[in-house]
């Protein structure tokens, strides 16, 4: 008796210890996980709560495993909704890895067809709202916003230096403001010269050495930061210099800062801006997802690119088309191939993959929602709890998260052409310097026109008229009056 009553506890003991070993595997199984989550409620264990059933697909940053868990977008989404419906949930990860088409037997897959079969109650993912799964489940308010884009490799996807590539750090209009700027100093340094007394003493004998050429090799030689003859001696002139120097000084560091940038960063303009370049270039292939709403967009549309689109992908399915989000990306990566799909996937690769970009074209504005069966009593009150948390900021602060930059790299925007704007208080601070000189010339002109008339006793103003023009070269004046513009000189 008591060894057989020994053999049945050994018997119980061991079955009790199989069980929770079981349970224990079916607990760390990252295909399968059982969540308790009652939001910001900590009262009890949620006993009585209803439990849902939810099939999701591993796709960064929705749904990853992270050792024996999942996290993610979608995880903290359904956290926040969870404790605010008050239910339970347990997360699948979808059988066949498909988010949802129809079959070639007209039976859905993926996550629509487990919805279908009874297997979820709801599908939290990156699934895109259409028609055609719209007629078979109910999909709440839309939580992401998204649309079809292009994705590229940038040494793939940029094109050749052009032949005055070294004129891309400024652009047109900066352009034409410099060659304005160089021409109006040369010449007030010409006309700062020949006003200003220090610069020459008998302006009818003499040949001041800032003739106009000789002004344009002096402003030459400072924008190649080399000094060039003839010195300036008057202060006048001086002071148009040394404005005129730093203003050069500047602008070549701004220029080889943007030049540099844009060497490195490759931040020409892309050659495939819209979807109708990508169909005109034949060195990369492109696909998408097989059997994404994606491609049916292409499929069901009726804009003639859209259609040449689809056909290159329908010939060649077998090799543009890709099983999975992360085998497109690896492909963009390693081969020259242009992934066609969301566009706010690609936004988090190019972000988390420095020589990744997005074309700038997006197309076929869509969005992401929960489904659910049809007439089921958690569509409505889901599509209100999404759209508290879009008023409150929380899918923002969430797209924020897991949407965060790893990619450290400059925007082409930042790098473009320098526009005259950005260059505006260095322009004006050459006016300011101009008219600094030109007023400090004829100070100088003036103060020794006063000292001609007092020994002359004759008028300032008149004293004053004649050096202009003598310097000036004005000779029919010059003429009336040799004697009072040798005196003046004297």
């Amino acid at each position: 008796m008591d060894k057989g009553l020994h053999f049945t506890i050994c018997v119980v003991t061991a079955v009790l210890l199989l069980r929770e070993s079981s349970q224990a595997g079916e607990e760390n199984d990252p295909e399968v996980l059982a969540a308790t989550n009652l939001g910001t409620d900590s009262r009890g264990a949620g006993e009585g709560l209803p439990t849902l059933t939810v099939t999701t697909i591993l796709e960064d940053p929705y749904v990853m495993v992270r050792g024996a868990e999942l996290e993610g977008y979608c995880m903290d989404l359904l956290g926040a909704l969870a404790g605010m419906l008050r239910f339970q949930y347990r997360v699948k990860v979808v059988g066949d890895g498909q988010y949802g088409a129809v079959a070639a037997g007209g039976n859905w897959t993926g996550m629509i067809g487990e919805i279908l079969r009874r297997e979820a109650d709801i599908a939290v993912a990156p699934l895109t709202v259409t028609s055609a799964r719209e007629e078979v489940v109910s999909f709440t308010t839309p939580f992401l916003q998204t649309g079809i884009g292009i994705l590229l490799r940038k040494d793939t996807a940029s094109q050749d230096m052009s032949f005055f590539h070294f004129l891309s750090p400024f652009s047109k209009e900066t352009w034409t403001a410099l060659l304005f700027a160089y021409l109006l100093t040369c010449f007030c340094l010409f006309l700062v010269a020949r006003l200003s007394p220090c610069e020459w003493n008998e302006p009818k004998s003499e040949e001041n050495h800032f003739t106009f050429l000789n002004s344009l090799w002096f402003g030459a030689g400072a924008l190649a930061l080399q000094g060039a003859t003839p010195r300036p001696q008057a202060l006048s002139v001086r002071v148009i210099a040394v404005v005129w120097w730093l203003f050069t000084l500047a602008l070549l560091a701004a220029y080889i800062a943007n030049f540099t940038a844009l060497l490195s960063s490759g931040s020409e303009q892309l050659p495939i801006q819209t979807f109708e370049d990508l169909v005109k270039q034949r060195n990369l292939e492109f696909g998408t997802l097989e059997g994404s709403s994606t491609f049916y967009y292409f499929k069901n549309s009726k804009n003639p690119i859209h259609q040449m689109i689809y056909e290159y992908m329908e010939k060649r399915r077998e090799h543009v088309l890709v099983k999975t989000y992360q085998e497109a990306v690896q492909r963009v990566m390693d081969s020259n191939y242009a992934f066609i799909g969301e566009s706010i996937s690609q936004d988090l690769a190019a972000a988390r993959h420095c020589n990744l970009i997005r074309a700038p074209e997006v197309i076929g504005a869509r969005g992401f929602g929960i489904a659910t069966t049809q007439a089921s009593p958690w569509t409505k009150p889901l599509s209100i709890a999404v759209l508290k948390l879009r008023e409150s900021g929380d899918l923002d602060y969430l797209r924020n998260k897991w949407w965060e930059s790893s990619c450290q790299h400059r925007s082409r925007d930042r790098w473009g052409p320098l526009e005259p704007p950005a260059l505006g208080g260095l322009f004006l601070t050459l006016g300011i310097g101009l008219a600094l000189g030109v007023l400090a010339a004829l100070a100088e002109l003036s103060s020794s026109s006063r000292r001609a008339a007092a020994h002359a006793k004759k008028s300032c103003c008149s004293v004053f008229t004649e050096e202009i023009c003598t310097r000036l070269r004005i000779k029919g004046t010059a003429r009336q009056s040799p004697e009072t513009s040798g005196k003046a000189n004297a």
